[in-house]
């Protein structure tokens, strides 16, 4: 009875809700270089390779999003790929940024040698620098099962260079390692 309560009151409120923040788009899909250099000073733990994310927004302040990403480890044959799947909540603070919470169903598959099912929830803030500069920072904690969670910091900004087409970067900091992405991104 709470639940249906609640998801009654929920969506009831929804055509209240504020939209996104001018300038901002829920809606894109993005390519590139991803790579992750380690802290360890024990193992040599980095990798490059690449990395696709995508975001639909389902309504003015939801959206749905994914992303995976191959990475092989330097001097090695050895790939470890990450998906992530989520669900996104935007609400504006200002005309040109909102408050974004996000929670997301994560997986790490490392070859058979390692693979793990895990979760992810971030808060930040993203918004409009300038008409053709978008930027973001996200405070989050993810943790995977039998490995222990970390708590984590991402930033990241978008050079817009018309209304579809702009270049992304996106800096991941978790425990001393540093996870990063650039590549072209399409926004509709």
């Amino acid at each position: 009875m709470k639940r249906s309560l609640l998801a009654l009151t929920l969506l009831a409120a929804l055509p209240f809700a504020a939209s996104a923040a001018e300038g901002v788009s829920y809606n894109f899909v993005q390519g590139g270089y991803v790579a992750t250099n380690s802290n360890d000073d024990d193992i040599d733990a980095d990798a490059d390779g690449y990395g696709i994310d995508a975001s639909v927004a389902v309504h003015d302040n939801f959206h749905i999003f994914g992303g995976y990403s191959n990475q092989e480890l330097d001097f090695t044959d050895f790939d470890i790929e990450q998906y992530k799947l989520g669900v996104g909540y935007n609400h504006e603070i200002a005309p040109k940024a909102d408050l974004v919470t996000r929670i997301a169903y994560q997986k790490l598959d490392a070859g058979g040698i390692a693979d793990f099912d895990g979760y992810s929830a971030e808060v930040g803030v993203r918004g409009a620098l300038a008409s053709k500069l978008e930027g973001y920072a996200f405070a989050g904690y993810q943790d995977y099962e039998q490995v222990d969670g970390d708590f984590y910091g991402r930033v990241g900004a978008l050079v817009k260079f018309n209304d579809n087409w702009g270049l992304n970067g996106d800096v991941k900091f978790a425990d001393g390692d540093a996870e990063w992405f650039v590549g072209p991104r399409f926004t509709w």
